[in-house]
């Protein structure tokens, strides 16, 4: 880590101890402002030091650690590109429009030589709610060569979090994202399963947030129309906003797009219909959206790929998807 990381990392931790002391004074006022900042903006641990209660789990895979051993000395890596044995990471941006219609994004073609060498990290190392880092600080400390970020588990409190075969909450809400442990992605209802059940069929990671954006390959209907959330501050997902998606190209073989917005010139961003069309141009049959605005961010050996914003600054975020390198 450079001095500058460091420092960075120092002085995010010093913010939010400040910021903590602050609301705590406000919290004791209290009323629904007090309450709206102890739900929304104080961070709650739940579980600190993850990777070893991960490892401390019975029934967590080690596939892809010792994997990664075994091709450490075949990992090619270029500035866009990744191979290590049968897992490779192909990057590429595309640029449609013009003018203030311009929209700029970034391709993620992902092939996994096993499923379960995606894997989940936590802000911090550590989960709760409002408990946030920048992308590319979480993949760094876990040797990431590939990140996005995840769906913000965070923010709220339902949702099922399953993360590297390890159970961290069962609330069904909304329709959810299934990865398996065989390679396959699955679009599921929260509400119809548990998260044992969803352990005992192999799903290694899920996402809560969405919508589904194809049905079968095709646009899926009413995407223009959904709520993700129905709590304070996260109603909306309308409009064209940066974005972040997954799609589904072939058992494990997945495409992610980081599409940057609000930045007239550079990228306007795109509706939930055009992310929809931007995944089916791409080949998948599955896509899946998940956090997005300031938080839509791509990582790559060491980098940011994509311009947050166009202001090549990330928003912190609860969660990541990552690839690390071997």
């Amino acid at each position: 880590m450079t001095p500058q990381q460091t420092e960075h990392r120092k002085g995010g931790r010093t913010r939010r101890a400040v910021i903590s002391a602050v609301l705590a004074v406000t919290l004791s006022a209290g009323g629904a402002a007090a309450w709206a900042l102890d739900r929304f903006v104080i961070p709650h641990a739940q579980i600190t030091n993850v990777s070893e209660y991960e490892a401390s789990q019975a029934g967590t895979t080690t596939t892809s650690d010792e994997t990664s051993a075994d091709t450490s000395a075949s990992a090619v890596v270029t500035d866009t590109s990744y191979t290590s044995g049968d897992t490779s990471v192909t990057i590429s941006t595309v640029t449609t429009g013009s003018g203030d219609d311009t929209v700029t994004y970034y391709v993620a073609d992902v092939v996994l030589d096993d499923a379960t060498t995606l894997k989940s990290a936590f802000a911090e190392d550590t989960y709760g709610e409002n408990i946030t880092e920048n992308t590319s600080a979480i993949a760094q400390d876990h040797n990431a060569i590939f990140a996005v970020n995840g769906d913000y588990y965070g923010f709220r409190d339902t949702g099922i979090v399953i993360r590297n075969g390890v159970v961290y909450r069962d609330e069904g809400a909304r329709q959810g994202l299934a990865f398996y442990t065989d390679g396959t992605v699955k679009v599921y209802d929260e509400t119809t399963t548990t998260a044992e059940q969803l352990i005992a069929d192999g799903v290694w990671n899920t996402l809560s947030f969405g919508p589904s954006l194809l049905d079968n390959g095709e646009i899926a209907a009413g995407i223009e129309d959904i709520e993700v959330d129905t709590n304070f501050g996260n109603h909306s997902i309308q409009g064209e906003q940066p974005r972040t998606a997954i799609g589904v190209i072939d058992q494990n073989h997945l495409v992610f797009v980081v599409v940057d917005g609000r930045s007239p010139g550079y990228s306007a961003g795109v509706t939930m219909t055009g992310l929809a069309q931007i995944m089916k141009d791409l080949g998948a049959t599955t896509a899946y959206n998940i956090d997005g605005g300031g938080s839509s961010t791509m990582y790559f050996n060491g980098s940011l790929v994509n311009n947050p914003l166009g202001e090549n600054k990330e928003r912190g975020t609860s969660d990541i998807l990552y690839i690390a390198q071997s």
